[in-house]
């Protein structure tokens, strides 16, 4: 797509290389529960992590509690710092919860109940006869039409009616919207008409956030590419307004690097290109945990990886092949289609802080909804009376007495008083209550890593599980024996991985364009020039950014289906005779079969860039053996009974340090479960790897 990156020069286009100077690089990942934040010096290796509660009033608070944690831990001054990274869920938060900026939409003539009319399909696993079609972001009311029309071959039909574009800026003022978005039809085979209609916008109402299609999705299908650009517009102000925020909070805190943001697609970008293109940021956070989850694995010879990110809310699933981080262009968030490339995860309701409830059936549930960061599982003693998964584990010995370095201790108590709650009601012992709280959402996890695994062709036992987050390795083991694979890797900081994954992350952006050619008979000399114009955008990019040559890379990508299919696959760019074969082995391995009979149409072209950032130094584990780590011992209830198992100061165990389970491995940012019958070695890496058998 076309690049809405930064002016050089410009605070948030300043690049990436620290200077030895300033040596120091900020990650920053808010969750739901906790914000996460890892200091490392570009130059040493040497890092240091932060973990404070999240402020969802205002998530800037947090964001910068965290990093001055992270820089009295390190005993090193703001000044020092070079590069601020930050995963945000601030859109994607906006738009599940409802409170977008009112918004209006300026569209073909012809064409007003585009997002009404949507698609006739239904959500996946929704009832046919109970699902009721959800209130659409822009009502009829602020839809607004435009003569002029561009063909599908990107030749004018019929000039733009600039006066009708004016009118409509008029009326959406009148109605008292905040953000216009404008999708015509077949701009992105010509979008001189919304060109025309967005600098028409920008002098009728400057005070407003416009945006227009070509600068969201310029590709096929009309819903999915008018429902991207509206909720870009629509949360446009609010993303705006906290990265203002955010800038200036930095500014106070002596902190003048450049700041930059995670995509949804695994690469980051200025805040200026964030802030008129915000919706790409819609899986920031759980994408930056990919990302490091790979980088992890790579560094202990893993290719092949299920990565499981838990935190306090959600739990995110994503299969990495042969190193490889797949994109989609179908996710979604919450309700609405969100075409952009993202990272091709799964997410679900499940996490430290869901609830476990009695429905009015009389069976437990655990999640989706959670205690959050307020008032938090009981055992936080901030309120919260709830039985959660966080609750359970207390009672079942799990978890230590306290988190965060000694900074939150847990009521042990209050959590035996929540989870007694549920007991009773199924009369159940405390002990088998907690036991099936985690049981049941372990079997919600089992069940979404099944999605990307076995629904898509992939055995999981030939996959290592790579547990992250708060709560990823309280869960690690115990997932991986219900799928059957026996081999766990539990990252060296694995409760701040999505904020170090920030850290292994380039500069991305995609540049795409719908071309509809038959695979058989396909006008090459046309595919060819389509290429090069976008490969010249990407190299525009690349200068706009200041990326040296020898630190670019950009790759060819096809959009294909079959004829009349309503999905494409992501085919990487080969000799024209082999895509076809390329692409039926994807849809073999995504659907189990192919259709050989049926003609392939290539329906768009992707050129994705990508610009390498310098890599600080790795950090040199440190350590001994599991003797010298063990900090003493704690009572575990396991189905046959209670043991004292060992606690293990993850900072102290060095590589090769080997051990049995059970055990529990503690450090600042979360605890690890090591399940009877697994043993726990240190990589030379650093990373924990955990076998069964």
């Amino acid at each position: 797509m076309p690049s809405p990156d930064l002016r050089p020069g410009s605070r948030a286009a300043e690049t990436m290389k620290p200077e030895l100077s300033a040596p120091l690089i900020v990650a920053v990942d808010i969750g739901g529960t906790f914000t996460d934040v890892t200091l490392q010096d570009a130059v040493t290796g040497q890092a240091w992590t932060a973990k404070t509660p999240s402020t969802p009033r205002d998530p800037s608070e947090a964001f910068v509690t965290g990093v001055r944690l992270a820089l009295d831990a390190a005993g090193r001054r703001a000044e020092e710092t070079g590069r601020v990274l930050h995963g945000t869920t601030v859109a994607t938060n906006l738009i599940l919860e409802g409170r977008t900026a009112p918004t209006a939409l300026l569209t073909t003539a012809g064409f007003r109940h585009v997002l009404e009319i949507g698609r006739a399909d239904l959500p996946r696993r929704d009832n046919l006869w109970a699902w009721v079609k959800p209130k659409r972001p822009v009502p009829p009311s602020l839809v607004f039409e435009a003569g002029g029309r561009m063909a599908s071959d990107g030749s004018e039909l019929a000039p733009l009616d600039e006066e009708a574009v004016r009118a409509a800026a008029r009326a959406a003022k009148a109605a008292g919207v905040a953000a216009i978005a404008v999708c015509f039809l077949h701009a992105f085979a010509n979008p001189a008409h919304e060109r025309r209609a967005l600098a028409i916008l920008a002098e009728e109402a400057p005070d407003l956030a416009l945006t227009a299609s070509v600068d969201v999705f310029p590709v096929v299908r009309e819903y999915e590419r008018s429902m991207a650009t509206v909720l870009n517009a629509a949360v446009m102000p609010a993303v705006s307004t906290y990265i203002a925020r955010l800038e200036t909070r930095l500014e106070q805190a002596g902190i003048h690097a450049p700041l930059l943001l995670m995509k949804s697609n695994g690469g980051v970008a200025g805040a200026a290109a964030i802030g008129r293109a915000p919706a790409q940021t819609a899986l920031s956070g759980p994408a930056a945990g990919v990302v490091g989850a790979r980088a992890v694995a790579a560094a202990a010879g893993v290719e092949n990886l299920i990565t499981v990110d838990i935190g306090g809310t959600s739990a995110d699933i994503c299969l990495i092949a042969k190193g490889e981080i797949g994109l989609t262009q179908t996710g979604r968030v919450g309700p609405w289609p969100l075409p952009l490339p993202m990272v091709d995860m799964v997410t679900i309701g499940a996490g430290g802080g869901s609830l476990a409830r009695i429905g009015a059936d009389g069976a437990l549930t655990v999640g989706p909804q959670s205690a959050g960061a307020e008032p938090g599982p009981a055992c936080y003693g901030r309120g919260g009376t709830e039985a959660t998964v966080t609750d359970a584990h207390v009672v079942l010995g799990h978890l230590p007495p306290s988190l965060l370095g000694g900074r939150m201790t847990l009521d042990p108590a209050l959590a035996e008083a929540a989870i007694a709650r549920v007991a009773q009601s199924l009369d159940l012992t405390l002990d088998a209550a907690a036991r099936g709280i985690l049981a049941i959402a372990d079997n919600n996890m089992v069940g979404a890593i099944r999605v990307v695994s076995v629904e898509r062709g992939h055995d999981p036992r030939d996959f290592t599980l790579v547990p992250f987050g708060g709560a990823g390795p309280l869960h690690g083991c115990a997932l991986a024996e219900l799928l059957g694979i026996t081999r766990v890797l539990v990252p060296p900081a694995p409760g701040v991985l999505c904020a170090q994954g920030l850290l292994a992350a380039d500069l991305k952006a995609e540049f795409t364009r719908s071309i509809a050619e038959p695979l058989d008979g396909a006008d090459l000399a046309r595919i060819e020039a389509a290429f090069a114009a976008l490969e010249a955008e990407a190299i525009a990019w690349f200068a706009l950014e200041q990326v040296a040559e020898a630190d670019r890379r950009t790759r060819r990508v096809a959009l294909m289906r079959y004829e009349e299919q309503g999905h494409e696959l992501s085919i990487p760019w080969t000799a024209p005779e082999a895509l076809g074969a390329a692409f039926a082995a994807a849809h073999r391995g995504l659907y189990g079969f192919d259709l050989p009979e049926v003609a392939v149409e290539i329906v768009t072209l992707r050129v994705e860039a990508a610009g390498a950032l310098p890599a600080p130094a790795p950090s040199p584990p440190h350590g001994g053996s599991a003797a010298e780590a063990m900090v003493g011992r704690q009572r575990i209830l396991l189905p046959g009974g209670a043991v004292e198992a060992p606690v293990l100061d993850r900072a102290r165990l060095g590589p090769g340090a080997v051990f049995p389970g059970p055990a529990i491995v503690t450090q600042l940012d979360a605890t690890t479960l090591v399940g009877a019958g697994w043993s726990g070695e240190v990589h030379p890496s650093g990373a924990l790897l955990l076998t069964r058998g």
